[in-house]
């Protein structure tokens, strides 16, 4: 399957993040990850990018801001993430 980009913000100790992955892997998608536990720039940078959102994991698919782990099983559950993930409109 051809894929969008897909970048994930996420801490070590998340549960949330562990699970978004997890959901991920599962579909076989390779994504990027960026740790943002340890250093505040990159927490700016993705709250930023995030459009104020703070908390992680922040999941971009493409230019789409997916939000965060439950907004990632939502489009799942609807049947609307493969098709983002191929590059076409959720």
């Amino acid at each position: 399957m051809t894929t969008q980009n897909v970048e994930i913000y996420t801490t070590r100790t998340c549960p949330f993040c562990i699970q978004a992955k997890s959901l991920l892997k599962q579909k076989g998608v390779s994504f990027s990850e960026t740790d943002v536990g340890s250093d505040p720039s990159k927490r700016a940078a993705m709250t930023q990018r995030a459009k104020g959102r703070r908390t992680v994991p922040q999941i971009f698919i493409g230019q789409t801001h997916v939000g965060g782990c439950d907004d990632l099983y939502a489009l799942e559950r609807a049947g609307k993430l493969d098709a983002l993930l191929k590059g076409k409109a959720a």
